[in-house]
Parts: structure tokens; sequence; C-alpha cells
């Protein structure tokens, strides 16, 4: 049936050099030009050459974004914007409107709280989607409305010729709006939808990464699904001619006709999008911050020396990215390496021969290298590889990350980017960003990779941040000849985000069930002074109290009357209930709020309840910390004369022998650090809280000493962005105290150690950590049995001995 397909190939028209970076996004101006975005934190618009008709130039370059550029779209010209406009949307939250004509920005809308990810144009509107799970609409620059959309992160919005939303997300369905109304959810993808198009009269174009298109009727009936892409799918888009064309990770840009792929055009990096221009040609837009434009005109195609030269860079990358028996097949020796002889009959020997990896063996008895064949890689051992979801892999794990989630399957292969393959897994189990970590070295230390270290100059497809370009090698810059270190130095501040909600409100129920008790007892002991028919009713349990208790009346009723008026009522409980539900749901933190009466009834119960019963309440006041609005309710407690937070800190450390109340403290002050707003408490306070908190490095309780030495590593990244020379003093000493106490836990050690490090990298107490003998200390953790110790004594030991 293919073969019957009329269809002419597109052939490369031109390449357009300018962005420094991944080109992200494309939007197709009418017919006066489009606009591409780039991760080199740029917009720019490109117009036809007037000296080439082949080709485009960039006309205009729009700055303002201050981290990379993904959605755009087009502002017809009119009234407001005489030559059309352009809106924008980045990963640094904002969404920006651009005049054209000037190339200057006029409007900056904010209100996402995380990275911006599609963007739509509504009869004047502009409505922008964000992994904030929120859908925004800004009318003149103002806000005008905003609802959660999706459960999960939305990646993709369009409008429909019906007058409707369409938008696509992580959550695997595509949802249809009419105002803020949803009138129809489409499932059927198995992973997150990236990319949504408009096919003229037929529906909706969905690309997912599980690898597949889908046309969608607007009643929610599959129409066509596409195969043939082998990794994600993050762009579709259509043209009046009935083309369908997909951009993927797989390298490639794919033309469809009638749900059969009739061309693959293959890119030397990662195809984030690609675009049909009104004539039919196509633009794309690649990892290695290259746009192509492809076309069917045969006046339009490239001379042939252009041709060649993209030849060659495909043959080049190809080359680069080969591997043969887990080798790269540019790192193997050319036919020149057997002219040495062997030295063992039957000794093998891989070289290089064209774009083939080829096994020789040395045959003693000839002196000669015999040809054995092709080397290609595959299983090792001709075991049988795992399959998930149909797929196979290397490896399939199993995670538990704990907090009674149910296990989770990781797929891995040997030659993906442990970085890259832990984002992308995150994302698809919308778990946290910050597990990414945990999951690079879980992967390493179950792969047996301990040499495993990013390019310092390659950037994450989803955050941005430093680790991976997909399909790009690394451009090594100028600085590139300084010294490299694996974990310093720290960026950010860990916190303790795991709780057992359900365990803790539970506890806080026990708890405030023991002073109803009380009460209740209270009042039978009350019976005593009534007259005496009253007091026969109550007699038994007047009596069972006193016996259970083992106290006479006297001292029972003066103990009940002092509790009397701490237990929460049951109103009280329930609101306890609300705001453990609110904490519970992380992925709206942005919209949620908690009312400062809930927040003052903790604080109420943490001042009047004994010592011993108050660890679950501040135990929920740490997670109340990293909710953004309780960390703002929360300020008001503490930047008054009466600050409840040294209060806390005073009544735990007056009574250090109750190591639940140390450690939920300890977490509790651990987590401020997550808050901006609290940055200069901290560094204010620091003396009181190292005096508070010094002994816990010694407690035989390792979620203690884990707790302290966490605390220690942000106070460092704290003091070191503030350039507190005296602060950071302070904080080296108690690092220093951590590592060489010998009965530590390894998480602890490795935490100290990185403080060490970086308080060390930042040079102001640098010759104080040499006069205290770190030296020593890095050769000791060179010699520790873990992986992470010896590569941190690795980057001190390199400190020690730079300038």
């Amino acid at each position: 049936m293919a073969m019957d397909i009329d269809f002419d190939e597109y052939q490369l028209r031109c390449e357009l050099r300018a962005h420094e970076d991944d080109v992200r996004g494309i939007c197709v101006c009418g017919n006066v030009g489009f606009a591409t975005s780039s991760r080199d934190r740029t917009v720019r618009f490109w117009s036809l050459d007037p000296s080439d008709d082949r080709r485009f130039s960039a006309s205009k370059i729009l700055l303002g974004h201050t981290s990379f550029v993904g959605p755009l779209a087009w502002i017809s010209p009119g009234e407001e914007f005489l030559e059309g406009g352009i809106v924008s949307g980045g990963m640094d939250t904002q969404v920006l409107v651009w005049d054209l004509k000037t190339g200057e920005s006029v409007q900056t809308l904010k209100g996402h709280q995380l990275q911006v990810t599609g963007l739509a144009l509504d009869n004047g509107d502009i409505v922008s989607s964000s992994v904030d799970c929120t859908l925004r609409r800004w009318r003149r620059g103002q806000p005008v409305e905003f609802w959660e959309a999706h459960k999960a992160a939305i990646q993709t919005i369009i409008k429909l010729p019906s007058g409707e939303l369409a938008t696509g997300s992580s959550d695997t369905t595509i949802k249809l709006w009419r105002g803020k109304t949803c009138t129809h959810t489409f499932a059927g993808h198995t992973d997150t939808v990236r990319g949504l198009a408009v096919m003229s009269d037929l529906g909706i174009l969905s690309a997912s990464h599980d690898g597949s298109i889908r046309l969608w009727a607007l009643t929610g009936e599959v129409l066509l699904e596409m195969v043939g892409h082998t990794s994600i799918v993050y762009s579709v888009d259509s043209h009046v001619s009935g083309l369908i064309l997909s951009g993927s990770e797989d390298r490639f840009a794919k033309i469809w006709k009638d749900g059969v792929c009739v061309q693959s055009i293959e890119h030397p990096g990662c195809v984030w999008d690609a675009k049909f221009l009104e004539n039919g040609d196509i633009v794309t837009a690649c990892s290695d911050g290259v746009v192509r434009i492809w076309t069917i005109h045969q006046d339009k195609i490239a001379d042939s020396q252009d041709l060649e030269s993209y030849a060659s860079q495909l043959s080049q990358y190809k080359l680069s990215r080969k591997k043969v028996g887990g080798l790269k097949l540019e790192d193997l020796p050319g036919l020149e390496a057997l002219q040495i002889p062997g030295t063992s009959d039957g000794q093998t020997k891989v070289v290089r021969e064209g774009d083939n990896g080829v096994a020789y063996a040395w045959n003693l008895r000839e002196q000669t290298w015999d040809k054995i064949g092709e080397v290609v890689d595959g299983p090792e051992d001709g075991m049988k590889r795992p399959v998930l979801d149909g797929i196979e892999y290397d490896y399939v794990f199993d995670v538990d990350i704990g907090d009674g989630e149910p296990i989770r399957k990781l797929p891995y292969n040997r030659s993906d980017n442990p970085y890259d393959t832990a984002d992308k897994w995150l994302l698809r189990e919308s778990l946290p960003l910050s597990y990414r970590q945990q999951i690079v070295e879980f992967i390493l230390q179950n792969t047996g990779q301990k040499d495993f270290s990013p390019d310092p100059s390659f950037r994450d497809p989803f955050t941005g941040s430093s680790a991976y370009v997909p399909g790009e090698s690394s451009n090594k810059s100028a600085t590139a000849a300084k010294p490299t270190f694996k974990h310093i130095p720290k960026k950010g501040m860990l916190v303790f985000d795991v709780a057992q909600f359900d365990g803790i409100l539970k506890k806080i129920t026990e708890l405030n069930n023991t002073l109803l008790l009380d009460q209740a007892v209270s009042g039978a002991i009350s019976c005593v002074l009534t007259p005496a028919s009253i007091f026969k009713k109550c007699l038994p349990m007047y009596m069972a109290a006193v016996l259970s208790m083992n106290l006479c009346w006297l001292q029972l009723f003066t103990i009940c009357r002092e509790k009397k008026h701490l237990a929460l009522s049951e109103l009280e409980i329930s609101r306890l209930g609300d705001l453990v539900k609110v904490l519970k749901d992380t992925s709206h933190y942005h919209s949620s709020k908690l009312a400062d009466t809930d927040i003052a009834a903790l604080l109420r119960l943490i001042k009047s309840w004994p010592t011993t019963m108050i660890f679950p309440v501040i135990d929920t006041l740490r997670m109340v910390v990293l909710h953004p609005d309780g960390a703002t309710v929360l300020l008001k407690h503490v930047s008054t004369e009466n600050d409840i937070l040294i209060e806390i800190i005073r009544k735990v450390t007056e009574n250090p022998s109750l190591p639940a109340n140390l450690l939920t403290t300890i977490r509790l002050v651990t987590n401020l650090f997550k808050n901006s707003n609290y940055s200069n408490w901290l560094q204010r306070h620091r003396i009181e809280v190292f005096d508070a908190f010094s002994s816990c490095y010694l407690s035989p309780n390792k979620n203690l000493q884990l707790s302290y030495a966490t605390l220690i590593l942000n106070y460092a990244v704290l003091l070191i962005e503030k350039k507190d020379q005296e602060g950071q003093s302070q904080v080296l000493s108690a690092a220093l105290e951590i590592v060489e106490e010998e009965n530590l836990e390894v998480d602890s050690k490795f935490r100290a150690l990185v403080a060490i490090g970086s308080l060390m990298l930042d040079g102001l107490v640098k010759r104080i950590a040499l006069d205290f003998d770190v030296e020593n200390i890095a050769k000791a953790a060179k010699n520790s049995k873990d992986t992470k110790i010896i590569e941190v004594g690795a980057d001190i030991e390199l400190l020690t001995k730079t300038s």
C-alpha cells in the first residue's frame, strides 16, 4: 500500500546557524517568516533572505528570558502590533509578549510557578500552560483567571476551530476545555502527551512519549495511530495537503500520509520541533542548535556542496555515537593495528574498518591476523534481556521509594545517559525531581558504573540544568582546563520532605485522647464536692481512677485541673485533618493556602503540651515550612520578639534525652533553608542552632546523625552565598568534627565532606581547613569502601593541591 502513495521526497533547502544551543520551538508567522526558540535563552525571527530565495536570515533577536525558551505563538498584524507580535514562554516561568516591529518585549506575564510549556491565542487572550498543572488566561497584559487543568504537568495547549482549547499532559490524557469547564477527556496514550496539532476537518493530532502519534475525532474516537518512531515523539503538525509531520528524540523527522510513514529525515541530534510552512516546506529544530528547512520544490533544493556537507555531518555524528562491543567506534584502532604481531594463538583484536568494527584472530602458525567478522553490540552471554511494556532493556530495576508507595519499575540500557533516564522516569512516575541524584546513584551502583561523570557543558532536556543534551556531543569550552569536581560545590538545599502523615495524625489524636481521659477523670473527682446523691453515681468512676492512677485524690485533681484545657476539640482535630490533606497534596502547593488559625493551633500545642508529647506536632510543622504559604504564615510568629522557633529549640534541648523531639526539631530547622525568607533568621541565629544540636553527631541514632550533617551542609551553602567568613569558619569546624567521628553513618560523613569541599572551593576558609590537616581527612576518605566517600575525598585532595 505504501508503494502506491504519491509523494515527492523532501530534500535539504538550507541550514540556519545562529542559535548557540538546542533549538526548542518553532512558530510559523503567516507568510512573513517564522520564529524559533532556544535553550540559549533567545527567540529569533527569520525572514526570506533578499539575496537568496532559498535561504532565510535572522532579522530579529528577542532577548529577555532568563532561562531556556520553549513554546511560541504568533499574533497577526493589527492595530496593536503593526508587523505582528510573538508570545514566548520559558523555563523562567514567564510569558513574554514581543512587538516584532521593534523587537522589544512589551508585556511580562508572571504567575506560573514552574516552566511554561504551551501557548494559545483565544479571541485576543493568551492562554498558557505549565508544569505547575495550571492554565492561565491573560488579557491585555493582566491575569484574568487560572485553574488546575490536570493532575500532572501540562505539556502543550492548542486552540481548536470549534472554539475549545485542547491540552495534553503527563497524566497521559488530552482534555478539551470550554472556558474552565472540561468538556471531554481523551484517554489512550500510555505515556505523556507532549505535542498537539489541529488536523483540518478531521480532529486532533497528538504526539506522545509512548512513541506513537494519534489522530482523534472530537468525539474521542481514535481515527489513526501512527507508530514508527523508536523514542519520545516531541511534536506533531499537519498541512492542508493532508501530510502529517512529527519530530522525535530518535533523531528523525517523519512525514506521514494516510497513516503511513512515507519519509524519515535523519538529523545529527534530537528533533525537538517540526512545522510545515504554508508552501509545504518543513522547518525542523534540532539539539545541535541548527534550524533546517526541507523542500519538495526542485528550484529550492540546496546546492550539491551543501548536500554533501550535511551528509558528512550525519556520517561523523553516527560514527561518534556508534558502539562496537561496548566501545565507541571512533575509539577503535584502524587497520594499522594489524601490523603489530599477536602474542598468543587465538588472541583477538577489533579494528575500525569504515563505519564498522571488525574482529581478527592471531594465527600463530601463519603469523597472520585472520578475519573473523563484523562485531555488533548485543546482550552479554546470550542471556535473554528483561522486557518492560513490550520493550527489551539491559536492566529493569525494582525501585522502592518508601513511604507506603508501591514498587516502581525502572528500565535502563547501558548506552543510556543515567541522568536522562532518571529525569524521564521521575516525570513519568510523577515523582519529585529532587530524587534525581539518588536515582542516578542507584543506576550507577547497580550497573557497576563507577566512573560516569556528565560533561559540565551538557544541559538536561527537561529542566535546562547541567547534565544532558540528547544526541549531542559536548562542546568543550575554554574553562574545560579548570579542575572539575564530582560532588562540589553543593548547589541548592537538602530537605526532609517525606512524611508519614497518617501516622503523625494518628499519634497526635492518640496523645490528645490521653488528655481527654484526664479531663474525664477530673470530672469524676469533682464529684467528691457534689451532693451525696450525685456522688453515689460518680463513685465507681472516681474509685477506678484513683486505683488505676495510684494517686491520692487531691494529687489527681490537681494534675487534671492543670491539663483540663490542653486537649484539642473535635473541630480542631477536624481542621488538623484538613491541614494534613493540604500538606499531602504537593502538586497544588502553588495554589493552596494555610490559615493562620491552624498554624497558631499547632504552635499552641507545642507551647502547652507536655514536652514528651510534642514531637508529632513539631513533625507537622516541619512539613508546613515546605509549603510556600505555610512558611509565610509561620514567619509572622518568628519575626516578633517572642520567636517561636527559638522557643521550640530551647524547649526540646532542655531535655535532650528525648531523641524524637531532637530529630523532628533539627529537621524542622533544616527545612527552613528551602525558603529564602528564613535565610536572615538562619544566619542570625546560627550560633544558637549549632549550640543546641552540636552533640547530635555523637548520637547512636543514625537518623539524628544524618539530620545534623544535612543541617551543616545547608549552612555551608547558605553562608557561602552570603560570603560570611565567620559563619563559614563555624560550619567548617562543625563539619570537621563530624568526619572525624568513627561510628558515623556513611551518608552523614558524605554530607559533611561535601560541606568541607564546598567551603574550601569558595576560598574564604581554605587556609583554615589546611591548618586543620584536611589533607589527611581526604586521604582517609579515599581509603573508604564507599564509592561516593572516595569520590568526595578525591575532590578535597584535588583542592588541597590547587592554588
